[in-house]
């Protein structure tokens, strides 16, 4: 997308939720910032991509130029909380907005959709080689079937896809041994975690735990699992308790399993001695890629998704949950010495 065309949406997300009676005229424009003028007055409105916590928190954290309002995707609610504690407005693309500016005072709930569209381009193969280059992996078509079991041309075709949305750098060699680089770690992470979001599998079952350790509960669990041949990771709060602790406590929980059905689901539960509740505070849900399951590692006890996956579905849990993957993040980095 080009510079134009996101100033474009920024001004036209404003626009939308601003009264009729609104005079709106246009400034200067700076590829991801611009001026308007509203009944004479003049703002700063910067676009923000996916509206993040992440995204915020470096806006605010650089002190320079700070806009009075923030254009975004879809605003997350620790993004918004954030803002608000700094007294910048925002605005997304569902309608949502907070402003505050002199005697102009908007606030709207929007429309949040409850299923979000598929990013384009962005397949189950896709997801899953991005999550296997996220781990570490290298963007080669050998080392990419190595990792997924992805078949030649489906990593060719993954590969490829990431490379055109400008998420990968082609290298000037070719065949199955030739790579490419990561254009950015940070926003093939974001891109990544909200194409998982939006293609999170339907399928889901919520189970009665009465635990109060839920690490101590889920490894006593996953044991039964493993002597049946039950494939399962943990992820979300539960993982990140284990690989990035910062939620004191854990009340829920969600794991993966090799089932893609809720029959199949309920037979995993019973496996364990679980039975199904509506409400129930341990959610089984399928694998949702093939890397998901395949890079499952053991620590603690636990058997752990990728972090790649446990930070995408940490960010659809709440403010706390937000926070949690952002410090997952943060942890991670600090490990990899990025």
């Amino acid at each position: 997308m080009t510079k134009s065309n996101i100033t474009h949406r920024a001004e036209a997300a404003v626009a939308a939720v601003l009264p009729r009676a609104v005079s709106i005229q246009i400034g200067r424009e700076d590829g991801r910032s611009a001026d308007l003028i509203l009944n004479g007055t003049g703002i700063e409105i910067k676009w923000l991509g996916e509206g993040g916590l992440r995204q915020v928190r470096e806006m605010i954290a650089s002190r320079k130029n700070r806009p009075d309002v923030v254009v975004a995707r879809r605003m997350s609610p620790g993004a918004r909380k954030a803002l608000s504690a700094e007294g910048i407005g925002w605005v997304d693309e569902t309608g949502a907005a907070e402003i505050a500016l002199g005697s102009l005072i908007v606030s709207r709930s929007g429309r949040p959709m409850k299923t979000p569209p598929r990013p384009p381009c962005w397949t189950p193969s896709v997801l899953a080689v991005a999550e296997a280059l996220l781990c570490g992996r290298k963007a080669t078509v050998a080392a990419i079937q190595e990792t997924t079991g992805l078949s030649a041309g489906s990593a060719t075709n993954a590969l490829r896809t990431l490379t055109e949305l400008e998420l990968l750098t082609a290298a000037a060699l070719r065949g199955p041994g030739s790579g490419r680089q990561i254009s950015d770690p940070e926003r093939l992470l974001d891109e990544y975690a909200t194409a998982a979001s939006a293609m999170m599998p339907a399928t889901a079952l919520a189970v009665g735990v009465t635990w109060r350790d839920f690490v101590q509960g889920l490894t006593e669990v996953g044991r039964h699992w493993a002597r049946a041949g039950i494939s399962w990771a943990a992820t979300g709060t539960v993982a990140a308790s284990v690989l990035a602790p910062y939620l004191t406590t854990v009340t829920t929980g969600a794991v993966y399993v090799d089932s893609k059905t809720i029959a199949g689901l309920e037979s995993v539960a019973m496996e364990a001695g679980l039975r199904p509740i509506e409400g129930g505070r341990l959610t089984l849900r399928p694998f949702p890629t093939v890397t998901a399951r395949r890079l499952a590692v053991a620590k603690e006890g636990l058997c752990l998704t990728t972090w790649p996956r446990v930070y995408a579905d940490l960010r659809t849990a709440g403010v706390r949950g937000e926070e949690a993957a952002e410090h997952l993040r943060e942890v991670i980095r600090g490990q990899s010495g990025v």
